[in-house]
């Protein structure tokens, strides 16, 4: 039987910063908040980070990693409201697991030059993305838009999304974390998006839209 090898601690150091970045922000969140938690001496922290601004920027890589993986266009075919629809669900889930980011974005982006030049290419990475999604719908006739209205539609799709987390929070601050408010929270966010791209869609994604629409009603409390 393998036996699993242990974690590295840089890793776990990652794993539990987040934890503590995500659950008291980013500002709030020491080194040595950091080393008591993992029970490791500030040193042996160091000696993997020289400082907190050096956690931040590697869990920023992780996060720009997996923003680059998830969010693409299809390449074998063209896109339909469920890649739009997936497409906003794989943006919210992200946000939800680095929300500390989205949470104290203003600041960070103040603090760190490196996170303020990278955050730029993510978010226009995810206005090209919704640009090609809304481009390949109007390709079959299921959305009606000229390529003004696009560009906007794809810019407001981005800007919602990536401050919806903070509207969540300032509408219900001491329940944020919890499990069923994510879940609802992240629900009302992918659909919220979804209904600035509605008034524009044609044909069998209409249709696949009112009755995204309608159990997006029925499930919500």
């Amino acid at each position: 039987m393998s036996i699993k090898a242990p974690r590295r601690t840089r890793d776990r150091i990652l794993e539990l910063s987040l934890r503590l970045f995500n659950e008291f922000g980013e500002p709030s969140t020491t080194t040595s908040m950091i080393a008591d938690e993992m029970k490791i001496s500030p040193g042996n922290l160091y000696y993997h980070f020289r400082n907190k601004e050096d956690i931040v920027n590697s869990l920023f890589t992780e996060f720009e990693v997996e923003i680059n993986r998830m969010l693409t266009v299809p390449e074998t075919r063209r896109p339909n409201l469920e890649d739009v629809w997936l497409y906003l669900h794989h943006m919210f889930e992200l946000a939800w697991r680095y929300r500390f980011f989205y949470r104290d974005l203003s600041d960070l982006l103040s603090r760190n030059r490196t996170l303020e030049l990278h955050f730029k290419k993510i978010l226009a990475h995810e206005i090209n993305i919704a640009r090609g999604l809304c481009d390949g719908l109007r390709e079959q006739n299921e959305l009606e838009a000229d390529q003004r209205a696009i560009e906007a539609l794809a810019t407001n799709i981005v800007v919602v999304a990536t401050y919806w987390l903070s509207y969540e929070y300032v509408r219900n601050p001491r329940h944020y974390a919890e499990q069923q408010m994510m879940a609802d929270a992240l629900a009302r966010g992918c659909y919220q998006v979804l209904s600035l791209v509605g008034p524009y869609l044609r044909g069998h994604s209409a249709e696949m839209y009112r009755k995204l629409a309608d159990e997006h009603l029925k499930t919500m409390p």
